[in-house]
C-alpha cells in the first residue's frame, strides 16, 4: 500500500510540474504602449491637439487604464492619443499615455 502511494504522488509531482512549465511569464501582462517621460512641453502647457477637425485640450486629471483597455487611433508630434475601447463615435474623451497605466484625459474644444 505504501508503494501504491509513493507512486501516486510520484505522479501527481510531475503532473503538476510539466503543467507549470507551459506558462511564459508575462505574456499579455506587458504594456504595449510607450510614453514620454517627462510629458512633452505642449502638453503641460496646455496646448490642444487637431483631431477630425476639432481641437482637443488636455486635462489636469486622468483615468488609470490598462493598454488592452484603449485603441490607438493616432500620433501627434511624436505623441501616440487613444480612445476607450468602449467609446464609439462621436468620441467623449481622448487620451496620451504618461505613466504605467495612467492616460491624461483630452476634451473637445467647445
Amino acid at each position: 500500500m505504501n508503494r501504491n502511494i509513493m507512486i501516486n504522488l510520484v505522479c501527481l509531482l510531475v503532473l503538476t510540474s510539466a503543467g507549470c512549465s507551459h506558462m511564459k511569464g508575462n505574456v499579455g501582462h506587458m504594456s504595449r504602449y510607450s510614453f514620454a517621460d517627462p510629458e512633452p512641453d505642449w502638453i503641460r502647457n496646455g496646448e490642444p491637439f487637431e483631431y477630425e477637425g476639432v481641437l482637443w485640450h488636455p486635462q489636469d486629471s486622468f483615468d488609470m487604464l490598462l493598454d488592452q483597455e484603449v485603441i490607438l487611433i493616432g500620433e501627434y508630434q511624436g505623441i501616440e492619443y487613444f480612445v476607450d475601447k468602449i467609446d464609439v463615435k462621436p468620441y467623449n474623451r481622448l487620451y496620451t499615455k504618461f505613466g504605467r497605466n495612467k492616460f491624461r484625459i483630452y476634451l473637445k474644444e467647445r
